[in-house]
């Protein structure tokens, strides 16, 4: 019989019901160990007639009352251990005195006097067992049962060789239970597979209200993404989660286990291939160089920090002001390669530190500079608007030199899209950060100055996508500033490995600009991590949903949409993704003058005067907003 189908219903009886039982469980072992106790006395099984009844009925309503008494039916039997045995053999005990003293002191006609030795000798052995049995039953296997109906039940799409072992694998998971595969080749439609059946992806939604499958494991780690996005269309209809795994070279060369099922990366619902990365390229600027990476801890500079060591550099240099940023991102380099013959050099500083700059460029001598460091939060540095431009312009300025000052091949700035008629102080910095740049370039012959203009990237520090999963694991509301926004979106690594590429192909002063695809309306975006969570967007349509996009409004210097070119067509390069443009700046004789006054406005914390400098630096800058700098507003509160 199926333990399941026993124990579940058993054990949903009311209390009086399930002590009902248990009494008449030990009525029955009353008759059952008088009845045994004459076999063991006479040699052979008598009937419980005539005279024999009347030891049997003795039992029982002597019994009963002693275990009601002793509390033998007040104990959750799945739950019963050594205490509970004991009350049992202090209740027969009682018992058997009792019944010693009328069937074997007194004695009564037709019945041995060794019956009342016997019998509650076998009463407390099948009393204990039955105590023990239920332990087993209702404790150990309820227990086993218990957890099995709580695993969540997933259907693993793709029958192939990936899915096979992921089957295997799972087979003793205490959070998940594989109840079937999907797949879209037909004939297997039907077919049983490692003990499980193989379904069609359109009876997925039956099936999760058939079998209560709650997630979907994509099982096809080497996937296309226009293929893995046509799948994950039609799995949003179904309502439920969606995991997928690392690649499948990982996993056999042991990088990773199948216990690393990953929540959906949203750069899956972007529906556009990576290109494949110019291997010439990448090497250039970092096979066995000197590479200075700035900001080295953040989400940028950290995976450029990656990247770059996968190309074997002679040394690579790690810049950042955070302590805890710049250990954790050392310490994942040297677990993640320990044998290479690599030098990293964890360096901590500012970027706007002179000295600092010029004594790590003076020590180790790079050839390849990418400066990822900078302030990047748009309203952070909105409200802290005086550092926010230390950081980025004069951090930017302070490295540059130092960089041209010690020979220096190649500086890669990390620019961003905000750059492009900024409504914000963070996109006027560093679009003046980039002026710096193009009119270094002219004077400084020696350092090729590049820069490199690209969007969003998910998962980065401070982006949408974490914190909409944060939102989303918490229950939401998910928080959206405006229900038309838009946003270019780029994964971390594929921008990466186009700034390294971009860096390369510079000639002097270049503004490159990523494609970034087509934008991503983020209240669409919002729906679909909502969606591939198993759950539902609740609104006016559907009002019994689980999560809620509330619209709090644009934050200041927020804009509705970002744009990656200022004028003009940008020209094609030698790679498909990267474009060059031609932007317009300052000369350095007339635009060192204007930084030498920023600068003074800017140690003194003049938040009018700083303004009206960017505004006249930078003709595109338009403020979306009143002044909203911290000290600045309480200073006139």
């Amino acid at each position: 019989m199926n333990i399941k189908s026993f124990v579940l219903p058993l054990l949903a009886l009311p209390r009086l019901a399930k002590s009902s039982i248990v009494v008449s469980v030990d009525a029955s072992l009353c008759v059952l160990t008088v009845w045994f106790a004459f076999y063991l006395r006479l040699g052979e099984f008598i009937t419980l007639s005539d005279d024999a009844w009347v030891p049997a009925m003795v039992s029982i309503l002597i019994a009963l009352p002693i275990f009601v008494a002793n509390g033998l039916y007040r104990a959750i039997f799945r739950y019963s251990g050594w205490p509970a045995l004991l009350a049992v053999a202090r209740a027969i005990a009682i018992y058997g005195v009792l019944y010693a003293s009328i069937f074997t002191a007194i004695g009564i006609q037709d019945v041995p006097r060794t019956l009342g030795i016997i019998q509650p000798i076998l009463l407390l052995l099948f009393v204990g067992a039955s105590r023990a049995i239920a332990r087993l039953w209702l404790g150990d296997q309820y227990q086993t049962v218990l957890k099995q109906a709580n695993r969540a039940k997933v259907m693993i799409y793709g029958a192939g060789a990936t899915g096979r072992q992921l089957v295997g694998a799972m087979a003793n998971s205490p959070e998940m239970q594989v109840v079937g595969f999907l797949d879209d080749d037909e004939r297997l439609f039907g077919h049983i597979l490692n003990g499980q059946p193989i379904y069609s992806p359109n009876d997925l939604s039956n099936l999760v209200s058939t079998l209560n499958v709650s997630v979907v494991l994509l099982a096809m780690p080497n996937l296309a993404r226009k293929h893995r996005n046509h799948i994950l269309t039609r799995i949003r209809p179904s309502r439920v989660a969606v995991r997928t795994l690392p690649s499948m070279a990982d996993m056999v060369h042991g990088k990773v286990s199948f216990s690393d099922l990953r929540e959906l990366d949203i750069d899956d619902l972007l529906g556009r291939e990576s290109v494949t990365p110019n291997l010439i390229l990448l090497a250039k600027c970092t096979r066995s160089k000197v590479v200075l990476v700035t900001g080295a801890g953040g989400s940028i500079g950290s995976e450029l920090c990656r990247q770059v060591l996968a190309l074997g550099p002679s040394k690579l240099l790690m810049v950042d002001q955070s302590e805890f940023a710049l250990y954790t991102i050392h310490q994942e380099l040297l677990e993640k390669f320990p044998s290479r013959a690599v030098v990293l050099i964890p360096l901590l500083g500012s970027v706007k530190d002179d000295e600092r700059m010029c004594e790590v460029m003076s020590t180790w001598h790079p050839d390849t500079v990418y400066h990822a460091a900078a302030y990047k939060h748009v309203p952070m540095v909105e409200h802290n608007m005086a550092e926010g431009i230390k950081n980025n312009v004069f951090g930017t300025l302070s490295t540059a030199r130092a960089a041209a000052q010690h020979g220096v091949s190649d500086f890669v700035l990390i620019s961003t899209d905000k750059a492009v008629r900024p409504t914000n102080v963070m996109g006027a910095s560093k679009r003046l950060s980039e002026m710096v740049l193009q009119a270094l370039s002219v004077t400084e012959v020696n350092t090729k100055f590049s820069m490199v203009r690209f969007g969003n990237v998910l998962d980065s520090s401070g982006s949408v996508v974490p914190k909409f999963r944060q939102q989303i694991r918490s229950g939401g509301p998910i928080s959206l500033t405006h229900p038309d926004i838009t946003r270019y979106f780029m994964t971390i690594s594929e921008a990466s490995q186009l700034v390294i590429q971009a860096g390369a192909m510079t000639t002097r002063g270049d503004v490159f600009l990523l494609d970034m695809g087509q934008p991503v309306r983020i209240f669409d975006l919002a729906c679909r991590m909502i969606e591939l969570s198993g759950l539902t967007v609740r609104d006016e349509q559907n009002t019994e949903g689980d999560i809620e996009i509330e619209v709090v409004g644009l934050r200041p210097g927020e804009k509705l949409y970002e744009e990656l070119l200022i004028g003009g067509d940008p020209k094609p390069t030698s790679h498909k993704r990267i474009m060059k443009s031609n932007e317009d700046f300052m000369p350095w004789e007339r635009l060192d003058d204007e930084l030498k006054t920023l600068e003074m406005a800017l140690n003194v914390n003049d938040i009018g005067v700083i303004r009206l400098i960017m505004e006249r630096l930078i003709p595109d800058y338009t403020p979306s907003s009143d002044i909203v700098d911290w000290v600045y507003a309480e200073e006139r509160a």
